[in-house]
């Protein structure tokens, strides 16, 4: 389920007003984390994930990581911000960034 970049640039014109809803710090991704970035994207299929890990490097590793673990896309990434996307199996429309556009 790769992103065509047309979906990728509504979605980072989206993303552009989201705060962070999930931040990873130096744990890392622990299970509480992994719930919590599930639980979040099953909400809102379209989140930011604040990341506050070290130099370059290792962002994109717990990246890569995080992308995995929960079978999410990545969108983008700058600094130390990372937007993410799943698709719901079941959209909540008060809550999906993405259907309260659409």
């Amino acid at each position: 389920m790769a992103l065509v970049a047309q979906q990728k640039k509504k979605f980072r014109a989206i993303g552009h007003k989201l705060n962070p809803i999930v931040t990873i710090a130096g744990n890392g991704l622990s299970e509480s984390v992994l719930s919590e970035l599930d639980r979040a994207l099953e909400d809102h299929e379209l989140i930011k994930v604040k990341l506050a890990v070290g130099d370059r490097d290792i962002k994109k590793e717990v990246i890569s990581e995080m992308i995995d673990a929960v079978k999410a896309e990545l969108v983008q990434s700058i600094g130390n911000i990372a937007l993410i996307y799943r698709a719901a199996k079941e959209p909540k429309p008060n809550l999906s960034n993405i259907l309260k556009i659409f």
